[in-house]
């Protein structure tokens, strides 16, 4: 089963960001927006369709929970959920599909 769900992340298939690691905040129909701590923060998300994305199984509970009641998500905190992330799993990137 595919999760779209915020706190989820998700690598870039696809575009100049090809091969990145994103956090989901939110879903609206066929896109979802992302953010990485850098580039991308909470206050200026991307929007991309799912398409164009791969999502992999890992959620940072604690994110999620802030997504979910509106608070702030720090930008340290997506960064190391990411980095977190790129050490569990160097050569893999799980598909959840």
């Amino acid at each position: 089963m595919i999760r779209w769900e915020p706190g989820y992340l998700a690598k870039s298939k696809a575009g100049h960001d090809k091969g990145e690691i994103f956090l989901i905040i939110r879903e609206e129909g066929e896109y979802v927006y992302l953010m990485d701590g850098k580039s991308r923060t909470m206050e200026k998300p991307k929007k991309k369709k799912k398409k164009h994305l791969q999502p992999i199984s890992y959620r940072n509970e604690a994110i999620a929970a802030k997504l979910m009641a509106d608070e702030t998500v720090m930008n340290e905190s997506v960064r190391q959920a990411i980095q977190y992330q790129k050490n569990t799993n160097p050569k893999k990137q799980e598909d959840v599909r």
